[in-house]
């Protein structure tokens, strides 16, 4: 099984979504583009979200298990997903890529 590097690449927030359906909080997300995180397998990285993690979690552990070519094709990188997290209101965006180290 090999690691998967997970890499925050955009962060948006639609505020015109969030004012006319959300109830107002004041803290979403830690996450910030550029962050890093290195999944052991199937493993959820420490300081990860619990929330994207449930989204993107799928993706790791097939790229984990040697898995490519989502889609048909649909990355350049075969041994590589673009995934986002499922906040309708403020969705991070993550590059996952297949590393060739293996896990522990």
């Amino acid at each position: 099984m090999k690691k998967v590097k997970i890499t925050v690449v955009r962060k948006a927030f639609y505020k015109d979504l969030s004012d006319k359906y959300e109830n107002s909080i004041e803290h979403a997300c830690d996450l910030n583009e550029g962050d890093l995180f290195v999944a052991n397998g199937w493993q959820k990285p420490e300081g990860f979200c619990n929330s994207a993690w449930e989204s993107i979690s799928s993706f790791v552990m097939t790229l984990a298990h040697g898995g490519s070519n989502f889609f048909d094709g649909w990355m350049k990188n075969p041994k590589s997903a673009m995934i986002s997290c499922n906040d309708g209101f403020r969705p991070v965006s993550f590059l996952l890529e297949t590393l060739d180290e293996e896990s522990e």
